[in-house]
C-alpha cells in the first residue's frame, strides 16, 4: 500500500525539485541516495550532485549507461580540486577532501545551482537543496543564488551528532588541544566525561568522536571542520533530517533537538522506508565499487546463523599486522565467514593475507572485494557481524537483527560502539590493539555463547522496532515524520515565488 502522501498529494509534488549534495564518500553517498530515491518515489524531480571523481567511479562500477534515460532523476558533477589519484577506485584522503570542501567547492556548486534554477526544465519548478551537514558551504551558496531553501541531512547517528556538539565545550574547558601525545597512553582517554548531556552520562573521553585528539593548533583542521559544520547547522533555521529512529536513540534525539534551532525529523532507517515506497524505475544502487553477487549464493549453502560477516566499511584502514591478527583469530574460531577485503584496507600498502590462512580456511570462508551489505545482513545464514561501527553498518545490522563485534576506527564510530555495547546491548568491543586470541574468543562467544544469545535477542528486538518505525498501518514514528516533513516543509514551497 502506498503512503498517505502518495495517495493524497504525489501529483502536487511534481513541480518540486531537490538538489541532493552528499559529502563525497561512500558512507555519506548511500543515505543521501536513499533519501533521493525516497523523494523521487513521492513525485519529486531529483538532481544528485557527485564530484567528478566519484561520478566516474560510479559509472565504472555500475556501467557507462547505468544512469541513462532516468525519468525525473539526473546526475550533475562538480570538481573537487584535488590532484588525480594513483588509484581511481579508492576513497580520497578525508582531510584533503575537507580542505577542498572549505576552499574550492563553493563557487562550482553555486554556479551549478544557478544553472539548475534558471534552466528551462527547472524554471517552472520550486527548487530546494538537500545538503549533507558536512558540506556547510551549501547554505552560503543557496543564499547567494537567491535564497534557495535548504534542508540538512545528517547521515550519521544521533549519538554521533551529539558527540560532535561537545567539541566547543572541550575547547572552552581547555581540554583540547592536549599539551602532548601522552594523553593517548596515560589514561586520560579513559576518564568519564561528567559534563555531557544526560543521554551520554557515563561515557568516557575515548568514545567522543576522535577528531578532538589533537595536540597543537597545527593539526586541528578536522576538529575545526566538524565543529564549524555542526554549529552552522545548529544556528540555521533549516530543518534537519536524520537517518535514525526514535525507539533506538530517543533520549539522544531529545538532547540533539534542544541544541538545534531548526526542526529535526527522524526518518530512518532509510532502507526500510524505501521498502515501503519501492520505485522500480530506480532499481540501481549507489555503491562506488562493483558488487559481488556470488557471495549471496555462497551464503545460501550455509546453515542459519552460522556465518560471521566481516567488513570494515569504505574508509577504515589498518596496519597489515592488524589484518593478520584478525585473520588468524577468525581462522582459529573455526567459524564460517564472509570477509569483505577492500584493496585499500591496509594503509599505505596492499593487503597481504598469509597463504597459510587461505589454505586453513578454504572450506569455510569466502573473501570478496565488496558486496550488497544490506542483503548480506538480512540473510538467514549470517549470525554475527565484525564491523568498524560506521552508522550505515550499524543500521544495516539493526535492520538485519544481527549482533556485532566492534572495532571502531575513527570519527563517531567510537560513539556508535559505546552506545551499541553499553546502551543497546547488541555488541562487544575488540581492543584497538587487536590480538588473534581476543578475536577468536569474542567470535566464539558471539556465535556460540550465552552473551551471543542475549545480544542476538536484543538485535532482533531493535529490528522489530525499526520495522515498526516505518510502518504505515501502525503510524510508525519515521513514517509520520517523513509525511510531516513533506507536508509542513516542502509543499508550502509550491506557493512561493521563485
Amino acid at each position: 500500500m502506498g503512503s498517505l502522501l502518495v495517495e493524497e498529494g504525489q501529483s502536487n509534488n511534481k513541480n518540486l525539485h531537490a538538489i541532493c549534495v552528499p559529502y563525497p564518500a561512500q558512507g555519506h553517498i548511500k543515505p543521501m541516495f536513499q533519501l533521493a530515491k525516497l523523494l523521487h518515489a513521492h513525485g519529486f524531480h531529483i538532481t544528485f550532485v557527485h564530484t567528478e571523481y566519484n561520478f566516474h567511479r560510479m559509472l565504472r562500477a555500475r556501467g557507462p549507461t547505468s544512469v541513462d534515460g532516468l525519468e525525473r532523476f539526473r546526475f550533475e558533477t562538480i570538481p573537487d580540486g584535488l590532484p588525480p589519484s594513483d588509484n581511481p577506485d579508492v576513497t580520497q584522503d578525508i582531510p584533503s577532501l575537507c580542505h577542498a570542501i572549505m576552499t574550492t567547492f563553493h563557487e562550482p556548486f553555486k554556479n551549478l545551482v544557478r544553472k539548475l534554477v534558471n534552466d528551462s526544465g527547472s524554471r517552472s519548478m520550486n527548487t530546494f537543496i538537500v545538503s549533507d551537514i558536512v558540506m556547510p558551504f551549501t547554505i552560503d551558496a543557496a543564499r547567494e543564488v537567491g535564497n534557495v531553501p535548504l534542508v540538512w541531512l545528517w547521515t550519521a547517528s544521533g549519538c554521533g551528532l551529539l558527540g560532535y556538539m561537545q567539541f566547543r565545550t572541550l575547547l572552552n574547558k581547555g581540554i583540547v588541544p592536549f599539551q602532548d601525545s601522552k594523553f593517548l597512553t596515560d589514561g586520560t582517554l579513559d576518564e568519564i566525561v561528567d559534563w555531557v548531556p544526560d543521554s551520554m552520562k557515563g561515557i568516557q573521553l575515548k568514545y567522543i568522536p576522535t577528531f578532538f585528539r589533537i595536540t597543537t593548533n597545527d593539526d586541528d583542521f578536522m576538529f575545526d571542520f566538524l565543529m564549524h559544520s555542526v554549529e552552522t547547522t545548529a544556528k540555521s533555521s533549516a530543518p534537519v533530517l536524520m537517518n535514525t529512529f526514535d525507539a533506538l536513540e530517543h533520549d539522544v534525539l531529545l538532547d540533539v533537538s534542544d541544541s538545534i534551532l531548526g526542526q529535526t525529523y527522524t526518518i530512518g532507517p532509510l532502507q526500510f522506508m524505501l521498502n515501503n515506497d519501492s520505485d522500480d524505475s530506480l532499481s540501481f544502487g549507489s555503491n562506488l565499487w562493483k558488487e559481488d553477487t556470488d557471495c549471496l549464493q555462497w551464503l545460501d549453502t550455509k546453515f542459519p546463523k552460522s556465518v560471521v560477516y566481516i567488513s570494515f566499511g569504505s574508509i577504515t584502514t589498518m596496519a597489515n599486522e592488524n589484518l593478520v591478527e584478525f585473520a588468524w583469530g577468525i581462522a582459529n574460531s573455526k567459524q564460517y565467514f564472509l570477509w569483505v577485503l577492500r584493496p585499500d584496507l591496509v594503509s599505505g600498502e596492499n593487503s597481504v593475507i598469509p597463504p597459510e590462512f587461505l589454505s586453513e580456511t578454504a572450506e569455510r570462508g569466502m573473501i570478496t572485494s565488496w558486496c550488497e551489505q544490506e542483503q548480506v545482513l538480512r540473510h538467514a545464514s549470517v549470525g554475527a557481524f565484525l564491523t568498524h561501527c560506521g552508522w550505515n553498518s550499524t543500521l544495516d545490522t539493526v535492520c538485519g537483527g544481527v549482533p556485532v563485534l566492534c572495532w571502531p576506527f575513527f570519527a563517531e564510530q567510537q560513539t556508535n560502539c559505546w552506545f551499541g555495547c553499553r546502551k543497546w546491548g547488541i555488541g562487544m568491543e575488540i581492543d584497538s590493539d587487536v590480538s588473534r586470541d581476543e578475536v577468536e574468543k569474542q567470535v566464539r562467544e558471539l556465535m556460540e555463547g550465552e552473551k551471543g544469545v542475549e545480544m542476538r535477542k536484543n538485535a532482533m528486538q531493535f529490528r522489530k522496532l525499526a520495522e515498526d518505525a516505518v510502518d504505515q498501518t501502525s503510524c510508525g514514528s519515521s513514517y509520520l515524520n517523513f509525511d510531516k516533513f513533506i507536508k509542513q516543509i516542502l509543499i508550502p514551497l509550491q506557493n512561493q515565488d521563485n
